[in-house]
């Protein structure tokens, strides 16, 4: 699926580690709730609190989950998955960026 119908998006945008990462929350008719965003080129860590899944729409990105010591890389058209109240490093490369869509719960 490449867009969203019938959603209401927020006008703010969710910016994160000086703009390194800059996403939209969109609300879907049934209450639940996706980002979709782009990270450029970095290494960050995020905190998560709900499970979600991460699409990966266009460029790629290496990610590590806690507790995992090997990095894996994604890019369009590939997920992952993220435990709730858990975190993962994510790394960009120069010159790249990584858009995607997270679905939350």
């Amino acid at each position: 699926m490449s867009q969203f119908n019938n959603v209401t998006v927020d006008k703010a945008a969710n910016v994160y580690f000086d703009g390194k990462c800059v996403s939209h929350t969109i609300h879907l008719p049934d209450g639940s709730r996706k980002s979709v965003g782009v990270i450029l080129p970095a290494t960050l860590t995020f905190n998560t609190g709900a499970p979600e899944v991460m699409e990966g729409v266009a460029g790629e990105c290496r990610v590590r989950l806690k507790g995992e010591t090997a990095w894996s890389t994604y890019g369009a058209g590939q997920s992952f998955e993220v435990p709730g109240h858990s975190s993962l490093d994510i790394e960009v490369a120069p010159g790249g960026a990584y858009h995607y869509v997270c679905h939350f719960g």
